[in-house]
């Protein structure tokens, strides 16, 4: 079995479509949510006497299966306009019988009364969903509509001319019947064909036989045999369109399933981003400060204007009786001496995302990592009133979870915890990096609480004691003997002894909190394990399970699919967007210009059908009278020009197989409506035209008169089949109505004014021109009966007429079927749009939470815990910069509202330096984090700052300049920093100063907890910087001398502090900075820039 790749989001008529596609959101390599789904459209091994174009199936057969059903779901709305032909032929037949009835027409009234009758109840039981639900029952009602069809068509030849049958009758039903199953029967091709066969087959059987037991002698049999040989060429006329017009039906709704398929999968990444999106907003802040900035953020994209505000939008809140958790790894010096950066980096992810699972078990909310430090809060947002029990439940977790680290690495690790109960305010500050924060001086206390505290224990306040009701058991913790600041304000402290049994409001027994933190042990045990050969043998398996977890899916998806479908089919999308009635249009202009430049990839298959309309219509002329010379030049003059216009029509689709002159014709054909209409009436012109030549050309034979024993007797002179089988003719304008049936992208209108040209033509040369031939025919074939019967001219009048009507209605439905269609694909692209907009939203609060590089590795993943992401530098340059004449500023009076308007003038200070960081000269620059008024930056972690294996040139290539520009970007920084705060001091009149520290080194920086993803380095180079901070002079920045070393080569001056102790490190020699030469011109003196509070250098 051969297989053909198919574009399932652009069906083409080459039928050269995808294996696979996807929601097309664009974005990284790597980082698409949107799932893949491998659909095949092959040949189908059945029908091989079809094109291979036409042969195409889905696979999986699954899939296959569920299209099936859909077309057939879709084809029993045409049902009900088959049953609409069936009751206008009957209606026909019934009104011809009463203009002229006598006796011997009653039967055939009977009988075309009770086939309206069954037609107007099968159609009203299908309108009204009433017939039965089972399968097989709806499976039987197409055969049984053909099969009384076929029996109306029998009984109107059988019964309307039995006393005068000729090869003729009938005819144009059979094959306008014929060519409607295709149309509108809801079953497949095979069974069509068929059917189709078999119907043809019986009338040109009866037909044959009837006829020829009629005729006096075999001189007439010659020409039986070419007329039926010319019906039959009428009945593969019909077939052959037909065949096309179920083909064109069929990529149609492939195409449209193909779309709803998409349309479920956009809905189903959107609903997968939706989550997505929250669970990451929700890892890093609490719901309602989530909720209020995703509503700030669309709100200000939306205005159109930005409206200029005196303070940045500021989200913070004061929650009041809540407990604050601060807990530290002692000893992680040690711990961290004991295993690589990368092991470490991963000790910590797994051991910060068991505090993660144990924070959610005990109604915590983690607040920020910093370094080895975990904080976080119980009873926020939403109050709990035991919450000092809790947070205390959730530290003797932690202890025991460190417990089990320090049996398993065999190093002296342990956790100090501090509980402390009072009021924070909780909420964000600045521009970028949100994270979530509290700021109080309760905050403090319970910072102090845990520096304070004893390796192993949990150490709470008076505070917090207060708030228990004797769940726990405490003794004397003394720390203001261990921590001057909890002796300064009296504090009183105490220690948790191990309770005995459980408190009520965790439900944990005792020996719990051991199995709590024993859960998943195996991780932090090889945490510097390889796995050997573990993985190796179990590939296999894992294969196996994601082919089933493949397979479940996809079932899911297919019946999320058929459940898709339906909910589509029976929402009223029509009633959604108002209609002009009469024209079908769209009131909406701008929807209907949309809906008009729609390209119809089936157009060129439809100017295929003129051509062979053209040419079966000329060989049962030729059948019919072989003589006719104009019959050939119409056959030849037409189907070049038709051919033209088809050639034209398809050189947009098969773009490389024509000029680009043809292409852009094409094209622009496709893209113009008026341009699509004139081809339209061209082809159908051309049929007209050649049917209406080869009318006119025919003239009556001469006759001879015998009177004889019976009456008078007609002979003619020659043989002019066309002037003896008048009727025919009539015939090729019901092939021209099928031609225009089976134009597409043209509206109903366009269609009806064709085919009132095509029934104008005709019904004006029967009735006028073709008079004398149709009296003759009558006249030869009827005798003396043509006067209780319906001339024959006004019969194949009013029958085109009839099948005009029939086909005009079908044109409407298979509008409003397109443009039903139409507003599905426009509903896909809406919801691609809103994925494609969840996307903008979900980049835009993740990269605010991370560096734009780390985000590319977690956007659009489903990361677990225990996958992290990591990555060593060698060259960074870390900055910490505090505001440490904040905390003085900071009160909590009422007149401060209780801190927020201090913490108002902390956001716009931290707002302003993030505003600092959109400047070009500053990209190298990413802020890691503030802590408190603290703010720290790293430059050289991004792929911009062409350094740390960034660059595709050696280090060792690189002048010094080039290596650590970044760097000195950092320093200017922060000598911005300076000069923003100073600007913003003579606006607020205060005097807030900046104590800054810089260094440079290696560090790793990672990502711990991929569910609640937190970005930070690690490293001496970060514990060097910090110390910069914390043992500089306000207003100043301070370096060590390596930093010292290469920032000089940039131009900035620096003046000697002298050696500093330095905790861990001992004895550093520093530097201060005291600012940065602009570069020298025309010999000129460097020039020095001079910073507020800026030490000066004396020597």
């Amino acid at each position: 079995m051969s297989v053909n790749r198919v574009h399932t989001t652009d069906t083409d008529h080459s039928a050269e479509y995808s294996t696979e596609y996807s929601v097309p959101v664009p974005g990284e390599p790597g980082r698409g949510v949107g799932r893949t789904r491998e659909v095949t459209v092959r040949q189908s091994g059945c029908c091989l006497c079809l094109p291979r174009v036409m042969r195409l199936t889905f696979a999986p057969e699954s899939l296959e299966r569920l299209y099936q059903t859909y077309f057939r779901r879709q084809r029993q709305e045409t049902l009900l306009v088959l049953v609409m032909f069936a009751a206008l032929f009957n209606s026909y037949i019934i009104v011809m019988c009463a203009v002229v009835y006598t006796e011997d027409k009653l039967a055939m009234v009977v009988v075309a009364a009770v086939g309206l009758a069954a037609d107007i109840v099968l159609y009203t039981l299908c309108r009204l969903q009433k017939l039965p639900a089972s399968p097989v029952s709806r499976g039987a009602v197409p055969y049984i509509l053909w099969l009384m069809i076929a029996v109306h068509v029998l009984c109107y030849m059988g019964l309307n001319y039995q006393r005068f049958p000729q090869a003729s009758d009938s005819v144009g039903w059979q094959a306008f019947f014929s060519f409607s199953c295709f149309l509108t029967l809801p079953i497949n091709l095979v069974p069509l064909l068929l059917l189709t066969a078999l119907s043809c087959g019986i009338h040109t059987l009866v037909l044959g036989v009837t006829v020829a037991q009629r005729l006096q002698d075999n001189l007439q049999g010659p020409m039986l045999v070419r007329q039926l040989v010319a019906n039959v060429m009428l009945y593969l006329c019909a077939a052959t369109v037909g065949v096309m017009s179920y083909y064109m039906a069929d990529r149609k709704y492939r195409t449209a399933f193909l779309e709803a398929r998409q349309s479920l999968e956009v809905k189903l990444t959107l609903e997968e981003q939706s989550t997505q999106q929250e669970e990451l907003l929700l890892s890093i802040l609490p719901k309602h400060i989530a909720d209020e900035m995703l509503q700030g953020m669309k709100k200000q994209a939306n205005q159109s204007e930005v409206q200029q505000q005196q303070f940045n939008t500021m989200y913070m809140y004061r929650h009041e009786n809540v407990s604050i958790l601060f807990a530290d790894i002692v000893g992680f010096t040690q711990l961290s001496s004991a295993c690589s950066a990368q092991e470490l980096v991963k000790l910590l992810n797994e051991l910060f995302a068991r505090f993660d699972k144990l924070a959610a078990e005990h109604h915590q909310l983690r607040i920020k990592i910093l370094g080895d430090c975990y904080y976080c809060i119980c009873g926020l947002p939403d109050y709990r009133e035991d919450h000092a029990a809790c947070s205390i439940m959730m530290g003797l977790a932690m202890v025991e979870a460190i417990s089990y680290v320090r049996e398993k690495t065999k190093t002296d690790v342990d956790m100090r915890v501090g509980v402390h109960t009072g009021t924070v305010l909780g909420g964000v500050l600045g521009q970028k990096r949100w994270q979530f924060d509290v700021w109080s001086t309760d905050v403090t206390v319970a910072n102090k609480m845990e520096s304070g505290g004893i390796p192993g224990r949990v150490h709470i306040s008076q505070s917090t004691v207060e708030c228990l009701h004797g769940e726990f058991e405490v003794e004397p913790g003394y720390g203001g003997e261990r921590c001057e600041y909890l002796l300064e304000k009296g504090i009183e402290t105490y220690l948790v002894l191990v309770p005995k049994e459980t408190p009520k409001t965790n439900g944990l027994i005792g020996n719990q909190l051991g199995k709590l933190s024993n859960r998943n042990s195996n991780q932090l045990i090889n945490t510097t394990a390889t796995n050997g050969n573990v993985g190796s043998t179990q590939t296999t398996a894992i294969e196996s399970k994601h082919e089933r977890s493949k397979m479940v899916e996809e079932q899911e998806i297919n019946k999320r699919l058929h459940l898709e479908l339906l909910e589509r089919e029976n929402k009223e999308i029509m009633k959604e967007h108002q209609i002009n009635p009469v024209l079908l249009s769209f009131v909406d202009g701008e929807l209907e210009q949309c809906y008009s430049s729609e390209k119809e990839k089936r157009s060129g298959a439809a100017f295929c059908c003129c051509c062979v309309v053209l040419f079966f219509t000329t060989a049962m002329e030729v059948l019919i009278d072989p003589l006719l010379t104009v019959n050939y030049v119409t056959l030849a003059i037409g189907e070049v020009l038709l051919l033209i216009l088809t050639v034209c029509s398809l050189a947009a689709i098969f773009p490389r197989r024509f000029s680009k002159r043809l292409v852009s014709f094409s094209m622009w054909i496709d893209r113009t409506r008026w341009a699509r209409n004139i081809w339209a009436m061209a082809a159908i012109f051309v049929l007209t035209m050649a049917e209406i030549a080869d009318m006119l050309t025919c003239v009556p034979l001469p006759l001879r008169v015998f009177n004889t024993s019976s009456g008078l007797t007609l002979e003619t002179l020659g043989d002019r089949g066309c002037a003896e089988n008048p009727k025919h003719y009539s015939f090729m304008a019901v092939m021209s109505l099928i031609a225009t049936a089976m134009l597409v992208q043209v509206s109903h209108l366009i269609k009806l004014a064709l085919m009132v040209m095509v029934v104008t033509a005709t019904g004006a040369v029967n009735i006028y021109n073709w008079r004398d031939i149709y009296d003759l025919y009558d006249f030869v074939r009827f005798t003396t009966y043509r006067t209780s019967i319906v001339h024959s001219k006004y019969l194949m009048t009013m029958m085109i007429i009839v099948m005009m009507i029939s086909f005009y209605y079908f044109a409407r439905h298979v509008e409003r079927q397109s443009r039903k269609l139409f507003l599905w694909k426009i509903g896909v692209h809406d919801q691609k749009e809103r994925v494609l907009e969840m996307r903008r939203w979900n980049e835009a609060l993740v990269i605010n939470m991370l560096p734009e590089h780390v985000a590319k590795h977690f956007l659009g993943s489903k990361k677990r815990d225990e996958e992290l992401y990591s990555q060593s530098y060698d060259e960074i340059g870390v900055m910490f910069a505090s505001i440490p004449n904040f905390s003085d500023f900071y009160t909590e009076e009422n007149i401060n509202n209780g801190g927020i308007e201090c913490l108002r003038i902390l956001n716009e200070i931290i707002s302003d330096f993030d505003s600092l960081l959109d400047r070009d000269e500053f990209r190298f620059i990413t802020k890691i984090k503030t802590i408190g008024s603290t703010y720290m930056a790293a430059s050289g972690v991004t792929p911009e700052s062409n350094t740390n294996g960034y660059s595709s040139r050696k280090p060792e290539d690189q002048s010094l300049i080039e290596r650590w520009q970044h760097l000195a970007d950092l320093a200017d920084f922060a000598l911005a920093m300076k000069v923003t705060l100073t600007n913003l001091n003579k606006q607020s009149f205060n005097n807030f100063m900046l104590r800054i520290g810089l260094n440079k080194g290696g560090v790793l920086a990672g990502v711990i907890g991929a569910r609640k993803p937190h970005y930070d380095i690690w490293g001496n180079t970060v514990n060097v910087a910090s110390r910069m901070e914390s043992t500089g002079v306000m207003g100043n920045i301070q370096v060590v001398e390596d930093c010292h070393d290469i920032l000089k080569e940039y131009g900035f001056r620096f003046v000697r502090r002298g050696p500093i102790f330095v905790k861990g490190k001992g004895e550093l020699l520093t530097f201060f900075m005291k600012g940065k030469d602009k570069p020298s011109s025309k010999g000129i003196a460097p020039v020095t820039t001079t910073l507020p509070h800026q030490v000066v250098d004396h020597s």
